[in-house]
């Protein structure tokens, strides 16, 4: 068969995990990196990121709602999905994922997001006419109390959510690394390290992407960008990505060092089927050239436009390096077989329905419900515009 070397097990010629699971993953990281960069201000009193608090959490709630599709895409019966609300599986982890997506979308998310603009949705109610004035109406759900002491209550409250949703958030995201390092037959994926490397590539993604927003959303309706809100959260991606970046390479100096039976097999992998998307784009393009951008802007005294596009051109990087880190796991961990003998290949179809054009569909969904959120709940006051 073409693409298949030496020995394959029948069952391991065709991938079972297309792209829809590489791009799960990916959807889920950004939604737990943007809520983590919300939570800075809220709960570390991180003031210098405030402008991006509603952003962060936005994105966060227009992520996590595609999130489950590409599951769901990728079932032969996602109709059955329900069932798992019906006849829970506590022994199962990827049974428990709908429990805890749906404590995080409905308990934790939504409940922050509306407690943090009820005071606005309330002024909205009695301001605007017609379908939009009857959304915020309902919004409201009969509570149009904006006294002191009522958003005192709301700012306590969402307080107590937003401690909650850390560890929701990590649980949320970090259960996926707990999946792939709980398969032992896999060598690619059997770490210890792979819930955690997936924890600080989803806070490096999700910080990424809520800094390109911010920049994007800003020239375009052409608002002053707050330098030192997009100096802070560049300073605090430039630390997440250090971390990670020394756990990915901790976790690989841990395999050569020990040099198990598989050692051979993953070493042929990276130097050729993978060495694109691992070598060059993961590793160089996506981690190492990113990096050495953000440091440029903490050690050089740059002016703000060159740091500014310095910050778009890391973001950028930064998202294509963690979407190869995704593919690299999910993909990469299916090209050789459990025998070590034998490598298939993967080739991705275009309008299929695990296909291209549906990742890229599941790629700009999000974006779109972005940005009706955005019209329906400004993240900045009116006023604030230029």
């Amino acid at each position: 068969m073409t693409g298949v070397e030496g020995f394959m097990y029948p069952n391991e010629v065709e991938l079972q995990w297309s792209a829809l699971i590489v791009l799960y993953p990916y959807i889920t990281g950004l939604v737990a990196g943007a809520f983590i960069l919300a939570s800075l201000e809220r709960v570390f009193k991180v003031a210098a990121v405030r402008p991006t608090y509603r952003l962060a959490l936005l994105t966060a709630l227009a992520f996590l709602l595609v999130a489950p599709l590409p599951l769901q895409l990728h079932l032969g019966h996602p109709e059955r999905s329900f069932e798992m609300y019906l006849t829970p599986h506590r022994s199962s982890a990827m049974a428990m994922f709908g429990f805890v997506y749906l404590w995080y979308l409905m308990v934790v998310l939504v409940i922050e997001i509306w407690l943090d603009y009820r005071a606005d949705i309330v002024r909205l109610s009695q301001t605007r006419r017609g379908l939009t004035g009857w959304i915020y109406r309902l919004l409201t759900l009969g509570s149009r109390n904006v006294s002191p002491e009522s958003r005192r209550i709301d700012d306590r409250v969402g307080w107590a959510i937003t401690v909650i949703g850390i560890p929701s958030a990590f649980l949320l995201h970090g259960y996926v690394g707990f999946i792939f390092g709980s398969v032992k037959a896999n060598a690619w994926w059997s770490t210890p390290l792979m819930p955690i490397v997936f924890l600080f590539s989803a806070m490096v993604s999700g910080i990424a992407a809520v800094l390109l927003l911010y920049m994007g959303i800003s020239w375009r309706q052409k608002r002053k960008v707050d330098m030192l809100c997009l100096d802070t959260i560049a300073r605090y991606l430039f630390y997440v990505f250090l971390i990670d970046f020394s756990l990915e390479m901790l976790d690989l100096v841990h395999r050569i060092y020990e040099a198990d039976e598989s050692f051979r097999s993953l070493d042929f992998m990276v130097r050729t089927r993978l060495y694109t998307s691992q070598v060059i784009v993961q590793i160089y393009l996506g981690t190492v050239l990113p990096i050495l951008l953000l440091a440029a802007t903490q050690v050089l005294r740059l002016s703000e436009r060159l740091r500014r596009g310095l910050y778009a051109a890391a973001g950028l990087l930064t998202l294509a390096g963690i979407f190869a880190m995704r593919w690299n796991v999910v993909i990469g961990g299916q090209l050789f077989s459990k025998s070590y003998l034998g490598y298939t290949s993967y080739k991705l179809e275009f309008a299929t329905r695990e296909g291209l054009l549906t990742t890229v569909f599941l790629m700009v969904l999000p974006l779109a419900i972005l940005w009706g959120l955005l019209k329906l709940l400004p993240p900045w006051p009116e006023r604030e515009a230029a």
